[in-house]
């Protein structure tokens, strides 16, 4: 391999593959290498055969659980928000022609121990027990100032300032009960714990105005999922990619980050073979979780377990749903984090008729993490299988402009891919050295 690339790009997780293909749109020349011999790296959806040799070795799938290709298992499960920055950049790059997207069917929180739907139109929160008559007034005075609010019109303010204000003096201004913030911060601002509370209320605004703008896109619920699950999504980009002259090698061990002597990227090794380029990026588990060329590159900010469960039912209580998203805010079971519930089924082309995945994941914040889902596991019903994952969460150390080694981010437990996205745009940013910007097209198409 005598040729020389703009970017070497190790591992094809989402945000690999996002990356990739937008510096090959870009004109630059990219090689994509991984380890494995599937796509999606850590973001992968796996076939029963796969599934079960991930998690146990050795044992086959049962067979009445179907066949192997009806399955594609999300190792990390996410949902995309309708309005959010995943859908911006997948209809900039046209992505959208090599996937078929369906919506959730709802959205779900759970309080004082049952779930309730999150309303998705003025009748539910009418009819939702989530709050009681008056506090729905409040409520409906809350998201009426949001939904009213000009930055250049004074009298849209209310004497609020979203850039100082902090968004519990917002929330005490409309007198709105605990229960209710909780609900507002995390299943609609879809905020992990509750640090974002006497901060600036302008994040909050924005994230509020986000889901209820999806919310108002589709009906039903804001988000949406790739039909066959969401290895579908780097897979698209690495088509879009290879459209743009970007090659891809799987199944390519990488046994060395090569340096020279000022400690500057010049190549990668596999094998025999050594690839140049001037620029690398990859995922945190190909700059390993220690020394790297006897520096440290990433840095375990945490852990985050997520247990796979095989259901033949739908969850009980979500009226026979055939995919939910469930937030239990951490208020509910006295933790830090929240704890989400991602479930899926036949409908999506991600498992056999009959059979429903849910995944249910949170930070972890105690050794014994098994015990810290049991919350989310109890609301399941009968679990026909469970394969449990804990998984570190990486962040780089150091922003890659000195020597021209770029590390993403882990997958957080999050629920959705904005904070994905957020990775891309850094690392786009310190990659090119601008801001990455997205023309704006029409919508996603979505099965109802």
């Amino acid at each position: 391999m005598d040729e020389e690339y703009d970017v070497v790009v190790l591992g094809t997780g989402l945000t690999e593959c996002i990356l990739s293909g937008l510096l090959s749109v870009e004109g630059k020349k990219v090689l994509h290498m991984d380890r494995n011999d599937y796509y999606g790296g850590d973001s992968a959806s796996l076939n029963l055969t796969q599934l079960y040799r991930k998690f146990r070795p050795g044992q086959e799938p049962p067979a009445e659980l179907g066949r192997d290709r009806d399955y594609a298992v999300d190792l990390v499960p996410k949902f995309i928000i309708a309005s959010g920055e995943l859908t911006k950049i997948l209809v900039h790059t046209d992505v959208t022609r090599y996937l078929e997207f369906k919506q959730i069917a709802g959205s779900f929180v759970y309080r004082d121990g049952k779930i309730s739907k999150v309303p998705s139109t003025e009748m539910e929160a009418v009819r939702s027990p989530l709050m009681g008559i008056f506090e729905k007034r409040r409520a409906k005075k809350f998201f009426e100032f949001l939904q009213g609010w000009k930055d250049e019109d004074p009298a849209t303010h209310q004497g609020i300032d979203l850039d100082k204000d902090s968004m519990r003096s917002v929330y005490e201004k409309f007198g709105l009960e605990p229960g209710t913030q909780d609900f507002i911060g995390h299943a609609m601002a879809l905020y992990l714990d509750d640090d974002y509370i006497d901060k600036p209320a302008r994040p909050s605004y924005d994230r509020i105005v986000l889901y209820t703008s999806s919310m108002a896109r589709y009906g039903k619920s804001p988000y949406i999922y790739p039909l066959y699950g969401l290895g579908e999504l780097p897979q698209s980009f690495a088509r879009l990619s290879a459209i743009y002259g970007g090659t891809y090698m799987l199944d390519k061990q990488i046994d060395e980050i090569i340096t020279d002597a000022d400690g500057k990227f010049v190549g990668v090794r596999s094998g025999e073979e050594t690839v140049k380029a001037k620029q690398v990026i990859g995922d945190p588990s190909y700059f390993g979780a220690g020394k790297e060329g006897g520096k440290l590159r990433v840095v375990e900010e945490g852990k985050v377990i997520r247990a796979i469960c095989i259901l033949k039912h739908p969850i009980p209580g979500t009226e026979d749903s055939d995919s939910v998203q469930i937030i239990i805010p951490q208020n509910q079971v006295n933790r830090r984090n929240d704890i989400y519930i991602a479930m899926v089924s036949s409908t999506h082309n991600v498992c056999a008729k009959d059979v429903y995945v849910a995944i249910v994941s949170t930070i972890v914040e105690t050794d014994r993490p098994e015990q810290e889902i049991a919350p989310g596991l109890q609301l399941l019903g009968p679990i026909y299988d469970k394969f449990v994952t804990v998984s570190p969460l990486y962040t780089p150390t150091a922003d890659g402009k000195s020597d021209n080694i770029f590390v993403t981010r882990s997958y957080d437990a999050t629920s959705h891919f904005e904070t994905v996205v957020e990775d891309v745009q850094d690392v786009w940013k310190r990659v090119i050295g601008a801001d990455l910007v997205l023309k704006k097209r029409d919508n996603v198409e979505v099965e109802q």
